[in-house]
């Protein structure tokens, strides 16, 4: 090793990795295999490719109109609120109309919308694709 060694890494646990990938495969299936959702799922894609821009883990991409709309971020106890407010910060920064935060220590989700601010009521519902996302979640969390 070289003293120009740079080294680069992300906090991403393994419990991170396989809930991002259980998304992933998911929103991938019901996208590409079956139709029943509108937008593209994308890991790590910067919101604005415009620029240097945010990379959420998952972002739901709407190609017809070229819109980013739904985006989640995974994260545990240590990271969940802070997340949260980046996740709001970027949907109102972005319009983005829908905000996901997956807590996978306490298996719960926080949701932030464009149009209405922090779901309480339906926090794992996503209204742009009509689905509940923590019914994609399965077995994800052991």
């Amino acid at each position: 090793m070289t003293e120009n060694t740079i080294y680069m890494g992300v906090n991403a646990p393994k419990i991170h990795q396989r809930i991002i990938g259980q998304l992933m495969m998911q929103l991938g299936i019901l996208y590409y295999t079956e139709k029943s959702i509108p937008y593209e799922p994308f890991p790590e894609t910067m919101i604005d490719e415009s620029q240097t821009s945010p990379t959420p883990d998952i972002l739901l991409f709407d190609n017809a109109k070229k819109l980013n709309r739904v985006i989640i971020e995974v994260s545990g106890n240590t990271g969940a609120r802070r997340d949260f407010e980046k996740v709001k910060q970027l949907v109102e920064e972005y319009g983005v109309q829908e905000g996901f935060v997956y807590n996978y220590d306490t298996r719960q989700w926080l949701k932030y919308a464009l149009s209405s601010g922090e779901d309480l009521a339906r926090p794992s519902f996503s209204d742009e694709i009509g689905l509940d996302l923590n019914e994609l979640l399965a077995g994800a969390s052991s």
